[in-house]
């Protein structure tokens, strides 16, 4: 991109969103700082960005940044300490016939059917029903990304994809879309124990989870990969730590 790695992250640009409808409680406002999105160091500064507890989507590197609630906290998997435990076991081996397969992160007409299928389902009315082929890429795929798909295959079937971004030392979870009918699977928890699988085997030290989101439903499952680390706003801790005072208001 001709952007200098080299330098100094300090005078990177930080935006504050206005209040927007919050994505995940309807009830609540939030905001969100932004890195510069048309800052062409972007791609460079990304890994230090998700250390420092930011997420990506599409081009935009935001962290949520609201007044009164400080409920989303950003989460990761110690890769090398991570042991699943017995629901996660029961999964993987009920899934055993699925195959992984990592391919280039690009768009194809399966992967836009199987996508537009998971919204409408499982997030009917959410702002999201009507995307197509544009919003897809937007989303999913991104300008500057190193993104790759996991692909989740059972003879040949296309049961769900995990959207991942590789990065020098760690993974980077992005989003997942499954098969809606194939719910009782479990292929979002398998999607997370074959990318720690993946980040297992290229000696990764972190797979980033995104935010996790006390007493969402959606959000809860993230807590259950341990160790689990949490980001507190100077550094990152041990879960249990975390959990009692960083998941509230205040």
């Amino acid at each position: 991109m001709g952007a200098d790695p080299q330098q100094p992250a300090e005078d990177l640009r930080l935006f504050h969103t206005g209040e927007h409808a919050c994505g995940y409680w309807p009830d609540r406002q939030a905001r969100d700082l932004v890195l510069d999105p048309r800052d062409p160091r972007l791609a460079a500064f990304y890994p230090q960005a998700l250390a420092w507890g930011f997420r990506r989507s599409g081009d935009i590197v935001y962290r949520p940044y609201c007044g009164a609630c400080r409920a989303c906290i950003a989460v990761r998997i110690a890769v090398a300490e991570f042991s699943p435990d017995r629901s996660q076991r029961r999964c993987a081996a009920s899934n055993q016939r699925v195959e992984s397969r990592v391919v280039m992160a690009s768009r194809t007409p399966e992967h836009l059917a199987l996508y537009q299928r998971y919204l409408s389902m499982r997030h009917p009315q959410g702002g999201m029903d009507d995307h197509g082929a544009s919003e897809f890429d937007q989303f999913l795929v991104g300008s500057w990304s190193q993104s790759r798909f996991l692909e989740l295959r059972e003879d040949g079937r296309l049961l769900a994809v995990a959207v991942t971004d590789v990065l020098p030392d760690a993974l980077s979870a992005v989003y997942t879309f499954f098969d809606p009918d194939l719910r009782q699977r479990g292929l979002g928890t398998l999607a997370v124990l074959r990318q720690v699988q993946w980040a297992r085997r290229e000696s990764l030290a972190h797979l980033y989870l995104g935010y996790w989101i006390r007493g969402h439903r959606k959000m809860d499952y993230k807590r259950r990969f341990r160790p689990l680390q949490a980001f507190d706003g100077r550094g990152w801790r041990a879960f249990a730590e975390s959990e009692d005072d960083g998941g509230s208001e205040r």
